[in-house]
């Protein structure tokens, strides 16, 4: 998807701020079962078709009004996604600067971890046996 300059801008702001990780990553840790909130920030029309095993959904729009009562503790681990890693690097500039310490983005979003041939959880349609 092509955005525009000033959301670009916005974005890479966020960027110079945050920790980024990538969908490798996030995968390898999952298979070692590491303990870690993750977040996946997109619509909940995009949820509903398809979303990472082991997420919860917690939309961009009302993340942060909503982080506190699901995941309280401020040194919780978070690593948050959305369709390509633009939307989730500003949630997590926005979770720090309500004072969570340990927020990453994971660059590449749905997108990235779909090419990747990663698992997801799709509802409707039956895993792989």
């Amino acid at each position: 998807m092509k955005h525009t300059p000033a959301f670009e801008e916005l974005v890479n702001r966020s960027r110079s701020r945050i920790r980024e990780t990538n969908c490798a990553e996030v995968r390898e840790r999952q298979e070692r079962k590491e303990t870690f909130h993750l977040v996946d920030v997109r619509e909940e029309s995009e949820w509903a078709r398809g979303h990472l095993p082991g997420a919860i959904h917690i939309g961009k729009g009302v993340i942060e009004r909503d982080i506190e009562s699901l995941i309280p503790e401020l040194q919780s681990e978070i690593i948050l996604y959305c369709g390509g890693g633009y939307r989730s690097a500003l949630a997590a500039d926005a979770l720090q600067q309500m004072g969570y310490t340990r927020v990453a983005s994971m660059d590449g979003g749905w997108r990235g971890w779909t090419e990747a041939g990663f698992p997801t959880i799709r509802p409707g349609i039956a895993p792989p046996a």
